[in-house]
């Protein structure tokens, strides 16, 4: 554990009540506000802003200019307190934007660990981001949103509120996307963006077996190549879930409800 002092630069301002843990660095001209908990070894870039109530996690790396915390973009936030919780080892980048919660949603935004997130993202209010994830230049949340682990957003991508993105997803460059996108599927910008097959690649490099990818195509081809319904896809679905956890997750991903599935 770094014991060093927090390091703060004399054009930076840091309220009485906030609370920086060990090895933290504050950059020139950053503003951390009230009710804001920072982990140790956290290093904060100059001109950033970090607004309460928020608790940051250890070893997160934030670079200029972003603005973590910040009110939530909705106009029915009428100052209820709400707040941002972010996990450890994450990375924002320039321009980043994160915004607390509202009342009505729940109160708390949520990002998990070790999340990439690239310049002038944007995560809204009440959004739930897991791990290790991966936010291209210009992706951006809206409200609501819900994100898996090992989700990757191409560059210009953007989720429609309300929508979830199941683990291992990956949307592709400048993709719209307007409905439930299930684990392990690629959405590609079809005008508007539509499901292109399995992360394949994605898959492989995070070690699933031959077998494992087989048998997440079959499930993928079962829902959105099939000759029946929603109804019959989930019934075949429930068969080759037996005893394999991929094929379950997807199914159970489905079975959850939500925004209708992108088609």
């Amino acid at each position: 554990m770094n014991a060093a002092a927090p390091e703060v630069h004399p054009t930076a301002v840091v309220a009485a009540d906030a609370r920086l843990g060990p090895g933290v660095v504050v950059g020139a001209y950053t503003v951390i506000g009230p009710e804001v908990e920072i982990g140790a070894g956290t290093r904060i870039g100059p001109h950033c802003s970090v607004l309460g109530p928020t608790r940051i996690g250890r070893d997160n790396v934030i670079h200029g200019h972003a603005a973590i915390g910040g009110d939530p973009q909705d106009k029915k936030y009428q100052g209820e307190r709400v707040a941002l919780e972010i996990g450890d080892g994450n990375v924002f980048r320039e321009f980043v934007t994160i915004n607390r919660g509202t009342g009505g949603g729940g109160g708390v935004t949520r990002i998990g660990h070790r999340n990439w997130f690239l310049a002038y993202c944007h995560v809204a209010h009440d959004c739930q981001v897991g791990d290790d994830c991966v936010f291209s230049n210009n992706a951006g949340l809206a409200g609501h949103v819900t994100i898996g682990n090992f989700v990757i957003l191409s560059g210009f991508s953007g989720v429609h509120q309300f929508c979830r993105v199941g683990d291992h997803a990956f949307i592709g460059m400048g993709a719209l996307v307007g409905g439930d996108v299930p684990p392990f599927v690629m959405v590609a910008q079809d005008r508007p963006a539509r499901p292109r097959g399995i992360n394949t690649e994605g898959l492989k490099r995070r070690g699933f077996t031959p077998e494992r990818i087989a048998a997440i195509r079959r499930a993928y081809r079962t829902l959105y190549l099939g000759d029946g319904g929603l109804e019959e896809a989930r019934a075949e679905l429930a068969e080759a879930a037996a005893g394999n956890p991929d094929v379950r997750a997807f199914l159970d991903f489905i079975e959850a409800g939500g925004r209708p599935l992108l088609r």
